[in-house]
């Protein structure tokens, strides 16, 4: 199963969260962002419905699978700080 990590960092005078190599938006405290970050993890693994999906991949190339709507990630909140 896939899992997606959110790591609380300071960020553009403020706080913010990251998954891989994006930021959120910057929040003004440590508590703001840490409440966004869990709030976006657990958006992530609410199930939804399963639909044919099209995207590009790194390469370029068009590509169409189906995404089953209960295959959601586990979350992790990690705080840098």
């Amino acid at each position: 199963m896939t899992e997606i990590t959110y790591t609380i960092v300071e960020h553009d005078g403020g706080w913010a969260y990251k998954v891989k190599d994006s930021f959120s938006e910057t929040f003004p405290t440590h508590k703001a962002a840490t409440a966004a970050a869990a709030r976006a993890a657990n958006e992530q693994r609410v199930p939804g419905r399963t639909e044919v999906i099209q995207y590009e991949d790194e390469a370029g190339q068009w590509r169409e699978e189906t995404a089953r709507g209960n295959d959601r990630p586990n979350t992790l909140i990690v705080d840098k700080s």
